[in-house]
């Protein structure tokens, strides 16, 4: 069964950096576009950031909340693992995070959004609070 895995949530305090991961251990993510996704509480889904197969190409999602500079994706696919940095942590950005996927690199999907990945992890709750 195709899943993702996330790890690295916590309880931090504002300021503070986290580093999340993506992983999968049934099957490689060599050929796979990764998007992380959040949602805080009472929220819908928001996309965040996306990376297709190679790393190559980066993608920041469309929305207001995203400030890019804060939100760091990279991929090392000799750990078959991609990584979600985030920087400065603010309470808002409490929320479960997940990774999702598609097996289609290195094409990846125009838009970044939760819409455009069928495989999905189980999340990993990050909450930021002093």
């Amino acid at each position: 069964q195709l899943q993702l895995v996330e790890s690295g949530g916590g309880l931090v305090r504002p300021g503070e950096s986290l580093r999340l991961s993506c992983s999968a251990s049934a099957f490689s993510l060599e050929y796979w576009n990764i998007g992380w996704i959040r949602q805080a509480p009472g929220k819908e889904l928001e996309g965040l950031v996306c990376i297709n197969s190679t790393g190559g190409h980066i993608k920041y999602a469309d929305s207001d909340v995203t400030e890019k500079g804060r939100f760091t994706v990279f991929r090392d696919n000799t750990k078959n693992t991609v990584y979600l940095q985030i920087d400065s942590l603010k309470p808002e950005d409490t929320a479960v995070y997940y990774c999702a996927g598609d097996g289609g690199g290195p094409f990846m999907m125009p838009f970044c959004s939760p819409l455009e990945y069928p495989i999905w992890g189980q999340g990993t709750q990050v909450t930021v609070s002093a």
